[in-house]
């Protein structure tokens, strides 16, 4: 009620102001005006009444009239909706206006100093307003008026004039105060009023944990040390007559402003030390009444506050609904008047720019284009980052590009937002306000050549070149070891061009990223002194400015390296300022903004120009500049938001860990001598567990420094095992199985072989090969056939463009945790439709195989996919339309590559050609047929009942650019010359059913009857072989050679041919493979016309391989196999492997071995492969130029192969030192023989003392025994681990266990079994049946509760108490404890809440689920269904335990219903056994539902009914297939409902699409609302990105 007393006695006074305005300007005050006068005492009644009985915790204070109304009660800023209802309506009924609308862009009033009245300490200052003009007297301060002060930094506006007349109105009668976000230019509005009237400024900024005597008075020590009150700056501006700046009341407790009410109202105060100030009149009345002089006064403890003082505040805008920020209470209302700033509007801030730094760029135009789309829009997410790009941003982006001329508008906003942290959604939302302006990134090229130099006493940092420092204080200049990388270099020029304009710099990064390396060396270039402080999250106020310490009985205070910086004109660099807590380093705004602070003991920092200094006054040197650094924002670190709070007065630049390339030059620089694959793969490693760490999958974000740290000790310690160091890096990881388990499969998947055997090598078995023999002898016909060859040329069609697309290529190193053949395997997408039709590789040049180009064909559509096995992405290019096949076609292409490059794709069946540019992205089409051809082969094959195939042969493209086309059971060849564009055609008096191409003059043609005939020139001058002359093979045995498959098209070197055939021998030959063969030399062929002995390695029996065999330079031939084409003898002994789709042959005919390599089964196959290759799924394998081996299997997956023993023995020799001695036993196992018989299965007793036991039948938990429960014995139910070293029985022995035995064992542990199902109630069915969809999703749950920990720990951080009896000692009160105060002391406990604080408020998640019978219909398809139950289920799992911070319901819709409920947030799951029946209930309804869609009702009630709770978030998902179309559900209707409510945060997750309906959905719904999810793994990062976006929105 005092309160409110008191502002009735401001309101009079203020209403005493109006009247005099009203008498002056119109003579008396009208009848109408008493009138309202009046109706405002019935009206603040009123008010008072309603809001005690409806709005609780806030007490409603008064109005007035038009649009004085806001400044005695501002209650739009603290009210909701329904608060600001109540209030209007009582102002309607006393007629009181309100909805007057202000044009504050037109000039209303200004405020003009006529003169200055000295003996009254006021100035005559005249108000024009639209009626005329007022004349007032006005109090002003001690300082002479200059109104040149602030002229470079105040541009005027009409509204900020009007605002200044508005404050100077409100100066006469009371203390104001100014609110308005952040940015927007309150300070030097105020301080632009400050030198209009002529105060001195005595800015006290305010902190959270500041105390009330920290307001007025202050323990100190004399010199003597005796301890005096010292007086705050607070009270020496009221006994100075100065104005007072409260910087940041809404930081600051309410509470602790309550002791300023009386100095504020009555302009009295109470001081600790005894002393009393009263406001001037008073003092002078009591002056004169008792004849006191100013001595005596003193001496009795009463001071005179100057008439001239004034007390303003300023604050941020509350924001409504949000407890932890509303500060504007009871207590503060009825301290001020109230005066709002609102943001300028954009022609204000054209304006202001203009004037500073000229004509506006259209690149700054779009900037401030965008700032304003941004502060109007309504989803609060972009509103939340409207603050991002403030009056005072704009101001500094304006002038770097004035400075630097740069127009890259696109990095400007990028830098001021931090967008490269910002959560996924609200960067989605930026990135789309951006482009609505035009705001796109540029194409900029990173120049690799940039350096740093230092010329002279000059810098250069690119093109940029400024003077270095000069100074005597070397050692305090940062001397380190730095690598000049380009990214870093490109960081550096951009922090040497702010800082040369004058700017304080904030660097924002992860750990380890470089951020004090890059400044050190920013500082060492510029030969700048530095000061170094570090804050941590018990930084107070006094420690950041002060370190008091007791000396001699006396506390002094040793400046810190701030004030030392602030003194010398050093560099301070402020580290891990994101630890701080925010109030602390908010203490540092007016030393950046204004260059002033107040330090803890009384001292004051102020810049020297034009005021007087004092003895406890420290000048700002002009060199003193400030670098902060801080860690991102948010998610994973947790830290407060440095950037946040004070970004916007800082000159901001992201410190990202450096690109692949860069990272990989730099630890080169540090490892000279270290592998440069071992670099590679730490690079990759570390790259993605960063990703990682994005997305809260993992809690440290391992960084650049510990892959330094790696490098450096491999270069010094050459021989260590990688292994080891890398162990060294996360070992602390160890005690979390799942994070460990995460890093292991990522360091596996790079090939980092951490926690590894040495033993793990497995090898594929070599047999031997059957032995050779003679099989058979070729001699030549000398009936030679002169063919008639057909000449015609050929013309390939225009080139067309191809469109190309560029994915992510996620690849798998295999020889991490086993060393096998395959090095590596990733997967390309082929789709749910995909078929794989090709694959070749084009060879590169290096002859180690990294720069080879696979390239693999699929159709559905017709695409060509390439990468090299280095790169991190794949090129997809797609070709329309240029191949015409009807639907069930089975692909029949052959791949190759043509001479200059290209790649070749041939269709058997239309025989057309495709010439392919994938670089050129173009495409040429060859149809080798005409129209008459293709005609009179339809005529015929009409009578033959056939289609014939055309097969290409490429032996002769690298030699002769030639290709060979002919066509199978058929009696066509066709000769195309590329160089030449001739095409010749050969009519073969027999069907053919093989060629093959050993040399360029000689080939090779098998015939349907398995006869062989050689086609030979006539003479050099002939395009193409044109006699035809058959072989005569003559065998002494019944084997006869089979049908041809491939031959080399070179002899083998004498050497391989000697070891192949075991003689020494050097001749002409051949290696062929035919299809009952391993392998068959020709000797003597082609050269020799007489006489060529075939020396063949038999087969058992004939087989097929999918794609030709690949016969190798030395001697080697590679086929794929089926697994029943495998020798048993290479088998293990259980039988045929499980899992294995084929097996590569390596036939070694040098070594004569035989060796046999698994390939596994494809992991997914479309149906449409399924369909067409029911028996046999395609497998496609083909060679690279380092002896190794590509395949892709039906399912996309590309696999690497090392086939070559000497290849394998060097990589194996490096993979054993990168994994070092297996030198750690995680469990000893001695091998043991019992000898002792078994009697039944039982438990055994239990040991409680848990001492080990080794045999024997007693004890459970023992090892090595018989009969009981236990570990390594035999006989026992089930296994039971005590933790001791387990006795291992040989297998021999325990398979040596009795059948009725070991039955009664498998018996009894399969009732202990259910008998736990029973416990949780569940029979054994649903058990596996949960677990199907449990066990799906076990990571993804790990993962989402990490993700809500963290969430949570940042809630959980407790707090110092101040004022304690033990604890730590609280450095401020040191004095006190002089003293004998025993409360001194500080400790961290959880903070109690404080009295009336309302209790803390769940997050409340509404699932919205689909349960239509699209669901069910389509879930065969793409398996939707299944995904959306998985997902419930995650969800459940994942909030179990954590009900009392997040609550949540599942609700669906359907046909039948739009609010299906499943989960009552009131009643969440407790077991497995309800989870289930909630996901098969979803199943059946899904199953038996109407047809029909209630996705916009459901959406729209859940979005209603949780708008209507009381809690800290809402969240609304909603789950849905993205078939909208079929039930005319039009997507902008959707995103409406939405974005409806803005204190409801809600999203759709598209979990089924049939083609590509959810992408084009979610490019038509609002940015950040929706997201595409077709496979589970991305939901946890999903709902990170949900969460964050949430939590940004609420705390806007």
């Amino acid at each position: 009620m005092a309160g409110f007393l008191c502002q009735q006695h401001v309101m009079i006074s203020y209403f005493r102001i109006i009247a005099k305005r009203s008498w002056i300007a119109g003579g008396l005050l009208e009848s109408a005006k008493i009138l309202e006068l009046s109706h405002l005492v019935c009206l603040h009644q009123s008010i008072l009444v309603i809001h005690l009985t409806h709005h609780s915790g806030l007490d409603f204070k008064p109005d007035t009239f038009h649009h004085q109304l806001f400044k005695c009660y501002p209650y739009k800023l603290f009210l909701g909706k329904e608060g600001q209802s109540a209030v209007e309506s009582i102002l309607d009924t006393f007629n009181v206006p309100y909805r007057i609308e202000i044009n504050d862009v037109t000039l209303l009033k200004r405020a003009k100093v006529d003169k200055r009245q000295e003996e009254q300490s006021s100035l005559a200052v005249s108000i024009t307003h639209a009626d005329g003009e007022v004349g007032l007297n006005v109090s002003c301060g001690t300082r002479n008026i200059d109104t040149s002060v602030n002229e470079n930094k105040y541009v005027e506006t009409n509204y900020q004039n009007n605002l200044l007349t508005s404050m100077l109105e409100s100066h006469i009668v009371s203390d104001f105060c100014l609110i308005g976000p952040k940015g927007c230019g309150k300070s030097i509005t105020i301080h632009t009023l400050a030198n209009l009237m002529g105060y001195e400024v005595e800015p006290i900024v305010l902190y959270q944990d500041m105390t009330s005597r920290d307001l007025i008075q202050q323990r100190s020590t004399l010199s003597n040390g005796d301890t005096v009150w010292k007086n705050s700056p607070l009270v020496d501006a009221a006994l100075e007559g100065k104005l007072a700046i409260l910087d940041g009341i809404n930081r600051i407790d309410s509470s602790t402003l309550t002791i300023l009410h009386r100095l504020v109202h009555d302009r009295e105060l109470q001081l600790h030390d005894g002393k009393r100030l009263i406001r001037a009149d008073r003092y002078d009345e009591i002056k004169e009444k008792y004849n006191k002089t100013d001595e005596e006064l003193l001496e009795s403890g009463v001071l005179r506050i100057h008439p001239s003082f004034r007390i303003v505040a300023l604050a941020e805008s509350p924001v409504i609904k949000a407890s932890s920020k509303q500060w504007l209470n009871t207590e503060l209302l009825s301290l001020f008047l109230f005066h709002e700033m609102r943001p300028l509007t954009k022609s204000e801030e054209a304006h202001i720019i203009r004037s500073k730094y000229g004509e506006l760029s259209s690149a700054l135009l779009n900037i401030l284009e965008l700032a304003h789309v941004l502060r109007s829009s309504n989803d609060p997410t972009v509103q939340s980052l409207a603050g991002f790009l403030s009056t005072r941003q704009l101001l500094r982006i304006a002038g770097r590009m004035n400075k630097f001329q740069t127009d890259d508008a696109y990095s400007a906003v990028q830098r001021a937002c931090l967008a490269r942290f910002l959560p996924a959604v609200a960067k989605q939302a930026l990135d789309d306000c951006c482009n609505r302006v035009g705001i796109v990134p540029a194409k900029m090229t990173v120049n690799k050549n940039v350096k740093c130099q230092v010329i002279g006493n000059t810098v250069q940092i690119g093109s940029t070149v400024i003077e270095r420092y000069n100074t005597t204080a070397l050692t305090k200049v940062p001397d380190i070891l730095f690598y000049d990388v380009p990214q870093h270099v490109a960081l550096l020029e951009n922090l040497l061009q702010d800082f040369s304009v004058g700017q304080n710099l904030l660097l924002v990064g992860n750990q380890g990223v470089g951020k004090n390396k890059i400044v050190d060396r920013l500082l060492q270039l510029l030969n700048r002194p530095r000061e170094y402080i570090q804050l941590h999250r018990d930084t107070t106020v006094q420690t950041l400015t002060l370190q008091p310490m007791v000396r001699d009985g006396k506390v002094v205070y040793e400046d810190s390296p701030l004030v030392q910086a602030v003194k010398l004109g050093h560099v301070l660099v402020v580290d891990e300022a994101d630890k701080a807590p925010t109030h602390v380093t908010c203490i540092l705004k007016t030393l950046v903004e204004s260059g002033e602070m107040t330090l803890s003991d009384g001292r004051r920092i102020i810049s020297s120009q034009n005021v007087e200094m004092k003895p406890n006054m420290i000048s700002l040197h002009p060199d003193f500049r400030m670098i902060v650094l801080a860690n991102r924002p948010g998610f994973p670190f947790l830290g407060h938001d440095f950037f946040g709070a004070l970004g916007d007065l800082f000159s901001t630049h992201v410190v990202d860990n450096p690109s692949i390339d860069n990272e990989i030059q730099l630890l080169k620089e540090y490892g000279p001598n270290v592998d440069k694959q071992i670099i590679f793969k730490l690079v990759k490693a570390f790259g993605e567990l960063r990703n990682m760490a994005d997305q809260g999958l993992v809690s440290y974000p391992y960084s650049t420094r510990e892959v330094v740290n790696i490098v450096k000790h491999l270069e010094k310690f050459p021989q260590e095992p990688l292994a080891n160091v890398v162990r060294n890096v996360f070992d602390f990881d160890r005690y979390s199985e799942e994070t460990f388990n995460t890093l292991v499969s990522v360091l596996h998947k790079h090939g980092i072989p951490l926690d590894t055997s040495p033993n793990s090598i497995a090898l594929a078995k070599q047999i031997s090969l059957p032995g050779n023999k003679i099989s058979a002898t070729w001699n030549f016909s000398n009936k030679q056939e002169v063919l008639h060859v057909q000449e015609k040329y050929v013309k390939f069609k225009s080139p067309m463009n191809l469109k190309q697309k560029i994915l992510p290529l996620d690849r798998v190193e295999a020889r991490s945790a086993l060393f096998t053949e395959m090095q590596s395997y990733w997967t390309i997408p082929i789709g749910n439709v995909g078929i794989i039709a090709g694959l070749s590789v084009i060879k590169g040049t290096k002859g180690d195989g990294t720069d080879d180009k696979i390239n693999i064909l699929t159709m559905n559509p017709l695409k060509i996919f390439s990468m090299n096995q280095e790169s991190d992405t794949i090129q997809e290019t797609f070709l329309p339309n240029l191949v015409n096949y009807e639907p069930g076609y089975k692909p029949r292409f052959t791949m190759a590559i043509a001479k200059d490059k290209n790649i070749l794709v041939h269709e058997e069946t239309n025989n057309i050609l495709l010439l392919v540019n994938v670089n050129e992205r173009s495409v040429r089409k060859l149809e080798l047929l005409s129209f008459f051809n293709m005609a009179s082969d339809k005529i015929s094959n009409a009578f033959r009942n056939s289609n014939p195939r055309w097969r290409m042969k490429t032996d002769l493209i690298e030699s002769h650019n030639q290709i060979v086309f002919y066509t199978c059971n058929s009696n066509k060849m066709e000769v195309t010359d590329l160089s030449s564009m001739c095409s010749y055609t050969l009519n073969l008096p027999f069907d053919v059913e093989s060629i093959l191409i050993p040399s360029e003059k000689k080939w090779l043609i098998q015939d349907t009857k398995k006869n062989k005939y050689v086609l030979k020139k006539s003479n050099d001058s002939v395009p193409c072989p044109n006699v035809l002359q058959q072989v005569e093979e003559s065998s002494n045995n019944d084997f006869k050679i089979g049908s041809f498959f491939t031959c080399a098209n070179s002899n083998l070197n004498s050497n391989v041919l000697s070891a192949a055939l075991k003689q020494k021998i050097d001749a002409p030959n051949r290696l062929l493979v035919t299809s009952n063969t391993y392998a068959s030399i020709v000797v003597g062929f082609p050269d020799l016309d007489s006489f060529n002995e075939i020396h063949s390695w038999p087969r058992s029996h004939r087989n097929e391989s999918f794609s030709p065999p690949i016969v190798m330079e030395n001697g080697q031939i590679v086929r794929t196999l089926l697994p029943h084409e495998v020798p048993d003898e290479v088998l293990p002994k259980t039988g045929r492997y499980v899992g294995i789709a084929g097996y590569l042959e390596v036939v070694d005919t040098v070594n004569h071995k035989l060796r046999y390599i698994p390939i596994p089964e494809p992991v997914s196959v479309s149906h449409v492969t399924q369909f067409l290759y029911p028996n046999r799924y395609p497998l496609y394998v083909a060679s690279k130029s380092n002896q190794d081996f590509v395949t892709v299997d039906a399912g996309g997956c590309v696999r690497l192969w090392e086939t070559s023993l000497a290849n394998i023995e060097k990589s194996l020799g490096a993979w054993r030192r990168m994994v070092g001695s297996d030198n750690e036993n995680l469990q000893i196992t001695k091998e043991r023989y019992s000898g002792l018989d078994v009697s039944g299965p039982k438990h055994g007793k239990i040991d409680e003392k848990n001492e080990p036991h080794v045999g024997g039948n007693t004890w459970a938990g023992g090892t090595g025994g018989r009969d009981t429960a236990g570990l390594g014995g035999k006989g026992g139910p089930y296994r039971l681990d005590a933790g001791h070293t387990v006795h291992q029985l040989s297998d021999e022995e325990k398979n040596a266990v009795p059948e009725h035995i070991k039955k009664a064992a498998r018996e009894m542990g399969l009732k202990a079994f259910q008998q736990r199902l029973k416990e949780i109630n569940m029979s054994e069915y649903d058990h596996k049946l949960y677990f199907q969809f449990s066990n799906a999703v076990q990571l993804q749950v790990k993962a989402l509760r990490n993700i809500i920990d963290s969430l949570q720990s940042k809630s959980k951080e407790r707090q110092w108490c101040r004022h304690q009896t033990s604890g730590e000692l609280d450095d401020t009160k040191l004095i006190e404890g002089l003293t004998g105060e025993r409360t001194i002391y500080r400790r961290r406990t959880e903070k109690e809440p404080e009295f009336g604080t309302p209790p803390s408020k769940p997050k409340r998640l509404k699932l919205v689920v689909d349960v239509s019978g699209s669901m069910y219909r389509f879930n065969g398809h793409d398996g939707r269904l299944d995904r959306e139950m998985e997902a419930c289920v995650m969800v459940m799992e994942a909030f179990s335990g954590y009900e009392g911070k997040f609550q949540y319901d599942i609700v669906g819709h359907s046909g039948d219903d739009y609010n299906i409920v499943f989960v009552k947030h009131t009643q969440p799951p407790a077991d497995n056994k309800r989870r289930l029946e909630i996901i098969k209930t979803m199943h059946a309804h899904s199953q038996f539902c109407e047809s029909g869609d209630n996705t916009l009702q459901a959406t729209q009630h859940a979005i209603v009914n949780l708008a209507k709770e009381d809690a800290d978030e809402r969240i609304v998902v909603v789950l849905s297939d993205a078939n909208f179309d079929r039930y005319g559900i039009r997507p902008e209707q959707f995103a409406k409902i939405l974005t409806a409510n803005p204190d409801v945060n809600a999203f759709a997750i598209f979990i089924g699409s049939l083609g590509d309906q959810a992408t084009n959905l979610t490019k038509r719904i609002t940015a950040g609302r929706a997201f595409v999810c077709m496979d589970l793994k991305d939901i946890p990062r999903i709902l990170q990105q949900i969460f964050s976006a949430s939590l940004l929105s609420t705390t806007r």
